[in-house]
């Protein structure tokens, strides 16, 4: 078997220990469930509040704009369906780009399809870039809501979100960044440098659990529910809290995001070493921005080839990647990101390398090694 290099950090991160030490006592003696009114459900209120409470000091924000959540795609779903649904009566336009995640785009689609809105979808440049004047330009009068990602998750493109903000709040337009691949890669000072109204966060993306994340609302918008059951969460998402995801996604964001846990000085000599490798193999383009872009992610395309045998030849030498290609049943659904910046020929052979925590430069230099061969392999296919 041979040895395992992960560079896949973008998808998830293995739980810190120090975090699952820190929710042990929650999957044990803290069992209660906050709702009740006895003295055991009162002790877990009290540790929710106090969680709460320390994810609001560490945000720069009010308790109250804190809303849990079960990751980032809930966090974005409630806030889409939330906000579009409120503001329905005063404007039916919406906006978005064209390379958002598909907990975006598909929330996105939904309510084009099926609720009467319409949505526009910014195009990006080559670099993945939504333009300051393309932005402007689809602003229309009844825009109530626009959703840009802080930063992509197929080819790490870092987009100027406080700017589009300020734009929308100019206009009295909500704003809603889904942050999910910024928190613990680049500098945070407090969440009012993202200048949104809603900003998602994920957990498990900077070694907290899977299924934890939280929603940052800010007062006074009150998004409408989008589940239904119980008036948990200051009554804006129904359902028992799961609490020790929460208390893992707290002890997260408090170790790993000030500063970075992806440390820039350490990862962009890595990420350089593979470019440099990838730039000379016959074939390879690169697709990453070569400027405002995460330090952790390296993306290309490969003439000749498709994601299923790229990653197959990767996986066979024990190195963890990623595509941006769905694999289902030996189908290709080519990568929506790669189509948006031009490239229509190559959508289906994208290899995403995101590092980490824990990725080394001995990691990198067999990684550079064993390429040439994996990559000549599946352009034979």
């Amino acid at each position: 078997m041979p040895r395992t290099i992960y560079f896949d950090y973008n998808a998830t991160t293995p739980l810190d220990s120090a975090v699952r030490d820190a929710m042990l006592p929650f999957l044990g003696d803290v069992w209660g469930n906050p709702s009740s009114v006895h003295h055991i459900g009162r002790k877990a209120r009290a540790l929710l509040d106090d969680a709460r409470d320390r994810a609001a000091k560490f945000l720069v924000a009010m308790p109250s704009e804190i809303i849990f959540t079960s990751g980032g795609t809930e966090a974005n779903n409630l806030a889409i369906f939330g906000t579009a649904r409120l503001l329905k009566p005063k404007g039916k336009h919406l906006i978005t780009s064209a390379i958002e995640h598909h907990a975006v785009l598909h929330c996105f689609d939904y309510l084009e399809k099926n609720e009467g809105f319409e949505v526009t979808r910014v195009p990006v440049d080559a670099n993945g870039r939504v333009l300051v004047e393309n932005f402007k330009a689809a602003i229309r009068p009844d825009t109530v809501l626009v959703s840009i990602m802080a930063a992509n998750n197929e080819i790490g493109t870092i987009q100027p979100v406080a700017k589009f903000g300020t734009l929308c709040r100019e206009r009295g337009i909500v704003f809603h960044t889904d942050a999910v691949q910024m928190f613990g890669k680049e500098p945070f000072e407090n969440i009012s440098q993202f200048n949104a109204d809603l900003v998602s966060v994920c957990a498990h993306k900077f070694h907290g659990p899977k299924g934890a994340g939280l929603l940052y609302i800010k007062s006074p918008l009150h998004p409408a529910p989008i589940f239904f059951g119980g008036g948990h969460e200051n009554e804006r998402r129904a359902g028992t809290e799961n609490l020790p995801a929460i208390i893992g996604l707290v002890a997260a964001l408090e170790k790993f995001v000030i500063p970075p846990v992806y440390e820039r000085t350490i990862l962009q000599p890595l990420t350089a070493k593979l470019i440099a490798t990838i730039e000379k193999i016959p074939g390879c383009e690169l697709v990453s921005p070569p400027e405002n872009c995460l330090a952790n992610t390296v993306s290309f395309v490969v003439h000749g080839a498709d994601s299923i045998g790229l990653m197959a030849g990767l996986d066979l030498e024990g190195i963890c990647a990623s595509s941006g290609s769905a694999c289902s049943a030996g189908s290709i659904e080519p990568s929506h990101v790669i189509l948006a910046i031009g490239w229509k020929e190559d959508a289906n052979s994208l290899v995403r390398f995101s590092l980490g925590r824990y990725s080394s430069l001995d990691e990198v230099d067999f990684v550079c090694a064993a390429l040439p061969e994996i990559i000549r392999r599946a352009q034979l296919g």
